[in-house]
C-alpha cells in the first residue's frame, strides 16, 4: 500500500509532465510563419495568429524581393511548407493576455482562450500614410502613386498611367515620411532606397524606353549585394539619381506631373515632368498591441527590446518576445532570420523554465518524504 510521500511523489512528476509546451505567435508574416516552422522542429505546439484572411504579411503584395529578385510567392511557399501542424487562426485579433510565463492565457477576438507557456509578437509595420505628404498629391492627381501600388503592377506585368499607357518617364521619391520630422518619424526605414533601386530595374526590365529618375536624400545601402544592385541599375538599366528635395508637384492638363524640386549638389532649383510619380513609403510601428500585451514602444514607435545589444528578441514582459519589423525597420531575409532567432531564445526560456520547476518540485518532494 503506497504511503503519503509516494503519492506525493507520483502527482509532482505528473504535474512536471504536464507543463504546457504551446507557443502562441501573433502575426504571419515572414517572421511569424520563421519562427513557427522553427518551433515545430523543437517539437513545441504553436498557434499562428493573424489579422488578415492569409498569412505571409506584407509578402504577399510584393512581385520580388532584393537583392536577387526572388519570388515573394517563392518565400512565402517555403516558409508555408515549414509550419507542420501549426495551428493557424486567420482573420482572427488578441483581445486580452493574462497571466505570466509559462502560465498565459490569450484571449481572441472570437472568444476563444488559449493557453500559452510563451508569446511571439510578430506584427511586423505599417506603410506611411501618404496623403499626410500633402504637397506630392497622392489622392488627389490621378499618376501619384505609392511603392506598394507599384509592386502591384509590376506582379500584374502593367505598369501603366491612369489612361492606360506605358510611362515614358517615372520619378521615384525616396524617405517618404521617413526621416521626416514634420510627420514625426525620425527614423530611417533601411529597406526603401534598395526597395527603389530594385524596382527601377523592375519596370526598366518591362519597360527599356522607360526614363527613370529617383530623387533621394542619401543613398543607404547597407547589405550584402545591395551596393553591386545599384551599380547595376546605373551601368545596365541607366537609373538617374539626384539628390533633390521634392518641393511640389503639380498636374498639367495631359495628366502629366511638373515636379519643382532643389539639386541639393548644386543648390539650383530644377523643373521635371513625368508620367508617374512614386511615392516609396516607409515604415511605421505596428503598436496595437502595446497595451493588451504590456509593451514598451521606443521613439520610433516600434516595440522595445529587453536590451538592444544582447537581448533583442526579449519585451520588456518576462515570457514574452518580438521578432521582425515589430521591433524596428528590416528586410525580407532579416525577418526571417529574426523570427528563427526568437524561436530559439523561446526554446531556451522554456527549457530553463521546466528545468526550473522540475527542482522545485524535486525540492518539495524531498521536504515530503522527509516529514
Amino acid at each position: 500500500m503506497e504511503d503519503k510521500s509516494e503519492k506525493f511523489c507520483k502527482l509532482e512528476k505528473l504535474k512536471v509532465k504536464e507543463m504546457n509546451k504551446q507557443v502562441v505567435v501573433i502575426g504571419g508574416g515572414p517572421a511569424g510563419m520563421a519562427a513557427a516552422g522553427k518551433l515545430q522542429n523543437f517539437g513545441y505546439d504553436v498557434v499562428l495568429i493573424e489579422k488578415k484572411a492569409e498569412i505571409g504579411g506584407h509578402l504577399n503584395k510584393w512581385y520580388k524581393v532584393f537583392p536577387d529578385f526572388t519570388d515573394a510567392s517563392e518565400i512565402t511557399a517555403n516558409l508555408k511548407s515549414g509550419l507542420g501542424k501549426t495551428r493557424i487562426l486567420n482573420n482572427t485579433t488578441v483581445t486580452q493576455i493574462k497571466g505570466s510565463a509559462p502560465n498565459f492565457k490569450v484571449t481572441v477576438s472570437t472568444g476563444e482562450e488559449i493557453e500559452a507557456a510563451a508569446i511571439l509578437v510578430s506584427t511586423g509595420f505599417k506603410h506611411f500614410d501618404a496623403t499626410l505628404k500633402e504637397e506630392y498629391g497622392y489622392g488627389i492627381y490621378d499618376n501619384c502613386i505609392t511603392s506598394v501600388e507599384l509592386d502591384a503592377m509590376l506582379k500584374a506585368q502593367s505598369v501603366k498611367t491612369r489612361s492606360g499607357k506605358a510611362p515614358k518617364k517615372v520619378a521615384m521619391i525616396h524617405c517618404v515620411g521617413s526621416r521626416d520630422e514634420k510627420v514625426n518619424n525620425n527614423h530611417c526605414s533601411r529597406v526603401c532606397c534598395t526597395n527603389a533601386i530594385k524596382v527601377a530595374i523592375e519596370i526598366k526590365e518591362q519597360n527599356p524606353d522607360c526614363e527613370i529618375y529617383c530623387l533621394y536624400m542619401d543613398i543607404r545601402v547597407f547589405g550584402r549585394g545591395y551596393e553591386e544592385l545599384y551599380r547595376t541599375s546605373q551601368e545596365k538599366f541607366g537609373v538617374q539619381f539626384l539628390r533633390g528635395r521634392l518641393s511640389e508637384a503639380g498636374e498639367k492638363n495631359d495628366g502629366t506631373l511638373l515636379l519643382r524640386l532643389e539639386d541639393t549638389l548644386t543648390a539650383k532649383p530644377m523643373r521635371l515632368t513625368v508620367d508617374l510619380l512614386v511615392l516609396m513609403v516607409g515604415m511605421e510601428g505596428n503598436s496595437e498591441l502595446a497595451e493588451v500585451a504590456g509593451l514598451k514602444v521606443g521613439c520610433d514607435h516600434f516595440y522595445t527590446t529587453a536590451h538592444q545589444q544582447y537581448s533583442n528578441n526579449a519585451s520588456t514582459q518576462k515570457g514574452i518576445f518580438l521578432a521582425g519589423a515589430a521591433t524596428g525597420p528590416k528586410a525580407i531575409m532579416e525577418s526571417i532570420t529574426d523570427g528563427r532567432s526568437a524561436a530559439s531564445e523561446i526554446a531556451a526560456f522554456l527549457l530553463s523554465a521546466e528545468a526550473s520547476i522540475q527542482a522545485n518540485s524535486n525540492g518539495q518532494l524531498v521536504t515530503g518524504i522527509a516529514v
